[in-house]
């Protein structure tokens, strides 16, 4: 069985997000979390963790990126229990059964997004459309994207041949030119 962790690849979540979750928590999609808020009106590191966010179940803070990992039974009922026990406690729950029942049908759906191998990593991407949450989601397999760089330094070479000597002043740029 496979279920998703949390991964942190960079400090990103920390600025994106309200609460970001710790590495290695057990996760869910989240999107539960929307359902009686004004979606549109979400502004934002509210709008970010709706558009973008898996929920982490021991902080219930985002993480852009989870990763499908083996788990256990036990570890499987472990993360129910944990959901179960959230729901209760902080999402309104009525009792522990009702709450189970949820989290059983949340941890399931989570389950069912794990159908690569452990290490694949997993992205979400959600919309609010017609008034419905849709969710879409994409796998990175691991050593088959070509890392990408913002930027790439390259060496200027002046046409006499040697180094040429250029100056870029970003806080000064000359009027009239463009950046």
């Amino acid at each position: 069985m496979k279920l998703l962790r949390t991964i942190q690849l960079d400090a990103s979540d920390a600025f994106v997000f309200e609460r970001a979750a710790a590495p290695g928590e057990w996760a869910v999609s989240g999107a539960f979390v929307f359902l009686n808020l004004n979606i549109p009106a979400l502004q934002g590191r509210a709008r970010a963790s709706f558009r973008a966010g898996f929920l982490g179940l021991s902080s219930l803070g985002r993480s852009t990126l989870v990763q499908i990992v083996d788990a256990t039974e036990q570890d499987r009922a472990a993360a129910v229990e944990l959901l179960a026990a959230q729901l209760v406690a902080r999402f309104g729950a009525p009792n522990l059964a009702s709450a189970h029942a949820a989290a059983e049908e949340e941890i399931a759906f989570a389950a069912s997004l794990c159908h690569s191998a452990a290490g694949v990593i997993v992205a979400v991407t959600r919309t609010f459309e017609s008034g419905s949450i849709r969710e879409a989601y994409r796998s990175l397999l691991p050593g088959t994207q070509s890392p990408s760089r913002p930027f790439n330094f390259v060496e200027v070479i002046g046409e006499d041949g040697t180094e040429a000597e250029e100056h870029l002043d970003l806080a000064e740029p000359a009027k009239g030119e463009s950046i």
